[in-house]
């Protein structure tokens, strides 16, 4: 089964090849590897709704590519207590349009500045179409920000997110140690487990 994951981020790429690993069944390819070049809008204001874009933008694009099962996508979002859900589904442009996320990180800490309640959560949730039919997978990794960033590893808000049951910050674990706690490979277990039941229907 090969499946195209409808983002041009590739740590996403990365970390979802780890959780699915040596899948005998399933084959992951990007849009590179599919012959796509085109950047998908994130207009909405629900993760849902932005994964949705996604993979249905690449699923019309493919859908007569019969070597090809179907597409996914995945939309993530910081969602932090004392700022309301903050910076939410916009994560990615939260300082700016430009996906700075030294910016977004300065921008988040100088409003938490003061605050006691450090609380927080990574939310991914997945898009798959196949036979233009979608499924959506949550994943969800609770969590407190740090004061300050730590960790050279990982992307994104990882340098100061460190989850429940670790004194390390995402940035300073290696993959194997983030996928103990991640959002994204909760997310991805759903989408393999629903796959796995979907290739024994076939």
């Amino acid at each position: 089964m090969k499946l195209i994951f409808a983002t041009n981020n590739q740590h996403k790429v990365d970390e979802i090849r780890s959780v699915i690993g040596g899948n005998p069944f399933l084959e992951i390819l990007t849009l590179h590897e599919a012959g796509i070049d085109i950047e998908i809008s994130e207009p909405h204001n629900s993760l849902e709704a932005n994964a949705s874009e996604k993979s249905r933008t690449i699923y019309e694009l493919t859908k007569t590519n019969k070597m090809v099962s179907g597409c996914f996508s995945e939309d993530t979002g910081l969602e932090v207590e004392a700022l309301n859900g903050e910076p939410g589904v916009k994560s990615a442009r939260y300082a700016s349009d430009e996906k700075s996320f030294d910016k977004n990180i300065e921008k988040l800490l100088q409003k938490l500045k003061g605050s006691n309640n450090r609380k927080a959560r990574f939310r991914a949730v997945i898009s798959l179409i196949i036979d233009g039919n979608e499924n959506l997978f949550e994943g969800v990794c609770n969590g407190k920000i740090i004061d300050t960033k730590r960790g050279e590893g990982g992307f994104g808000y990882d340098p100061v997110f460190a989850p429940d049951g670790s004194d390390q910050t995402f940035a300073e674990m290696s993959m194997v140690e983030k996928n103990r706690f991640s959002h994204r490979k909760k997310a991805a277990e759903k989408l393999i487990a629903y796959l796995s039941l979907y290739a024994k229907g076939k």
